[in-house]
């Protein structure tokens, strides 16, 4: 597992601490030489599986607000990158921070540059962790934090001064809505309590001075001074300051910032780097002081460790995958052995209600056979349903005319059985395409009726038939015997003419498929 290491240097020497929840312990310091710098690669060899931030106090840092005009992308990078080439020699250690926008000239930017000016205080320390392969998050400033170590301890103010003690000197930082403007640093000659406390109050003046001078402050504002300062030294602090009209002084316990920023580790001392470190542990900048070369390793720890937990995000979704499927394996496993149960259970009933039936002296696949066959036999069967009904049509307009038998058929004359009007009714099942009745009548002529009038009738009867034009209709006989070349007459006297007249009629119909 990686762990994070932090790095203090200021001008003498390089502090490594280690953070873990809030405490922070000091590991080892090295001297600001070869020899120190020499132990401090064997250091960082014996902790390869960290990540280093580096905190920077030097004197050697600038700041300066340019006004540059409304660019973006390459084209503001390159004017920015030039500016720091003016203003500090095109030092590699340099950051730009955007502070807004001036609405009312043609939407100009201005822009905060800083840079540590002396870069070769500096990287032989960072040119040793590169060498290690070790990654460097970036580099950072305590005139940077500042402005972000008064907002956590409860401190809102635009414009302020922020003196803080370091080792052997006074940081002393202009600040403008959060972000350090001017900063430098001041040499602490006494470092008793009444030094310390004499050196804030005459650091303070001097600094107002200087900043009148630069127009930075006017002459009647009234200036916030924060000093940071350990419970022992605030009496000696609070008296050796001066009555001063433009210099509002406010004393800050260092105990009492440490627990609102969270840090359990209590300063022992007037120093309060250990403020500092806090803050870059828990709410580093986004901007930094390293270049992209300073932080190669780093960016590739950052890739690494984006494949990993890619990689952990894969496994885990690849097992609960798994874990889904090997529970369904199992409840459809469960649920086949439970059928296989209701199965062999349904078998053994089957067996036992089986063997009470009569002995058929077939085997039941046969029996299954004809049953089969039967079904689809049935499924074939026709019904003179409809044929019966286009007949019954035709004699419901024909009062004068009765049935005397229906005879129907499926296929060749004389393979179906016959259905009489009086008698039961037995159906042939059997194949063709045509279906045709039989139809066998009398027709009973009107009082007076001539045999012309009776042929007109018997005509009616058959147009009727042949008003469905899916039916054929053949005469079989006539009710009259009529033979070619003899005259049509009627009977020798009244009785005869009222005799019933037979017929015969065929009556077919294609059955469609």
């Amino acid at each position: 597992m990686t762990t994070r290491r932090f790095l203090y240097l200021d001008a003498h020497r390089l502090s490594a601490y280690n953070w873990q929840h809030g405490r922070l312990t000091l590991d080892e310091s090295f001297n600001a030489d070869e020899n120190g710098q020499g132990l401090f690669s064997q250091y960082i060899q014996s902790k390869t599986k960290c990540e280093y931030s580096l905190l920077v106090n030097l004197s050697e840092e600038g700041h300066v607000v340019e006004t540059i005009p409304f660019l973006q992308g390459n084209d503001r990078q390159a004017l920015i990158t030039r500016k720091v080439g003016q203003h500090f020699l095109g030092t590699p250690l340099a950051m730009n921070l955007s502070l807004g926008y001036e609405k009312a000239k043609r939407k100009n930017e201005r822009v905060l540059i800083s840079a540590i000016t002396n870069p070769g205080m500096v990287e032989p320390w960072i040119q040793r962790i590169n060498d290690a392969g070790i990654p460097l998050t970036g580099i950072f400033t305590i005139a940077q934090l500042s402005g972000l170590l008064l907002k956590k301890a409860g401190f809102n103010n635009n414009r302020c001064l922020l003196l803080t003690q370091q080792e052997h000197s006074i940081r002393e930082s202009f600040l403008v809505d959060g972000h350090t403007i001017f900063s430098r640093m001041a040499p602490v000659h006494d470092s008793s309590i009444a030094g310390i406390a004499s050196s804030f109050s005459t650091e303070a003046g001097k600094l107002h001075q200087y900043l009148l001078g630069q127009r930075l402050v006017s002459q009647e504002e009234q200036l916030p001074v924060l000093i940071i300062a350990h419970p022992k030294t605030l009496n000696a602090i609070e008296e050796s300051l001066p009555d001063r009209r433009q210099l509002n002084f406010t004393i800050i316990n260092c105990h009492d910032t440490a627990k609102k920023i969270g840090l359990h580790t209590l300063p022992e001392d007037q120093h309060s780097e250990l403020l500092f470190l806090h803050l870059l542990a828990t709410a580093a900048p986004s901007q930094q002081y390293a270049s992209t070369t300073h932080r190669h390793d780093f960016r590739l720890s950052q890739i690494r460790r984006a494949i990993f937990a890619t990689g952990v995000v894969v496994l885990l979704a690849s097992s609960l995958f798994a874990a889904k499927e090997l529970y369904r394996a199992y409840s459809l496993r469960q649920e086949t052995q439970t059928f296989a149960a209701a199965e062999a259970d349904l078998n053994w009933r089957y067996r036992e209600i089986s063997a009470t039936f009569p002995q058929l002296g077939i085997d039941n696949d046969t029996l299954r056979r004809l049953t089969a066959r039967h079904a689809d036999l049935s499924q074939q069967q026709r019904q003179p349903g409809t044929a019966y009904r286009n007949i019954g049509r035709a004699l419901n307009q024909m009062p004068s005319i009765t049935l005397d038998s229906l005879e129907w058929k499926i296929g060749r004359f004389g393979s179906s059985t016959v259905a009489s009007a009086g008698g039961s009714m037995a159906v042939a099942n059997l194949s063709g395409d045509t279906e045709t009745t039989v139809v066998r009548g009398k027709l009973q002529p009107e009082r007076n009726a001539t045999a012309r009038s009776i042929l007109a009738t018997f005509e009616q009867f058959i147009k009727l038939l042949a008003s469905d034009p899916a039916l054929s209709i053949k005469v079989v006989q006539q009710p009259f015997d009529m033979e070619s070349g003899q005259a049509l007459r009627g009977g020798d006297s009244e009785d005869e003419g009222m005799q019933p007249r037979s017929f015969t009629i065929e009556v077919s119909r294609k059955i469609s498929p």
